[in-house]
């Protein structure tokens, strides 16, 4: 399959069966970020692998916070939490702060989502479903999440990866043309010099 197949291919999988991810595919995953683009090869992304018992303290804390943001829905706590409970493996995706020089770190929080994107090309193509998270569940915003991950302070949580074998193929998603999304500058005037 082409690099542009791939891409086109890929999608979020939410649904994933609840049967563990193999310690070869975790590391082949982890191994595809670190070929990630990244200035000046800082390689700025750290990964936090969470299973087992710190999975079960990392859905506590996603209740918590669920019931906490959706204090009169508790419908939506228990179908946010219904897919995380059935997703076998969560990754969390840190980038370092450089103290001082903000844009360098914001190179930085892009090498991680660029080492996020490789990880899920990477997972198709080791069979297995993937979604980023940057809100909800994955707690990205969260100090409860610095605190079950044992962050240091000068690292940034990017996102949340969940992943395992999917529960079912994903549809196809509509995408807009790029000849809708592109501006051709062929010559800029005098003015925008």
């Amino acid at each position: 399959m082409s690099m542009r197949e791939m891409l086109r291919k890929r999608r979020a999988v939410r649904n994933l069966r609840p049967e563990p991810v193999e310690e070869d595919k975790i590391a082949a995953l982890l191994e595809a970020a670190t070929w990630a683009p990244n200035d000046r090869l800082r390689e700025p992304w750290h990964f936090y692998v969470i299973r087992g018992e710190a999975k079960r303290q990392y859905e506590e804390a996603a209740h918590a916070y669920l019931r906490e943001r959706f204090p009169t829905k508790p419908h939506l706590v228990e179908e946010s939490l219904k897919v995380l409970l059935s997703t076998p493996l969560v990754i969390v995706v840190t980038s370092d702060i450089i103290p001082g020089d903000p844009d360098s770190s914001r190179d930085n929080e892009y090498a991680a989502a660029c080492a996020i994107h490789s990880m899920w090309l990477a997972a198709d193509e080791l069979g297995l479903g993937f979604v980023w998270r940057t809100r909800g569940i994955g707690l990205v915003h969260d100090d409860r999440m610095h605190r079950l991950i044992g962050a240091p302070a000068n690292r940034k949580v990017i996102g949340t990866l969940f992943v395992g074998y999917p529960a079912e193929e994903p549809p196809a998603t509509k995408r807009t043309g790029y000849a809708d999304k592109t501006t051709w500058l062929l010559e800029l005037d005098s003015e925008s010099r």
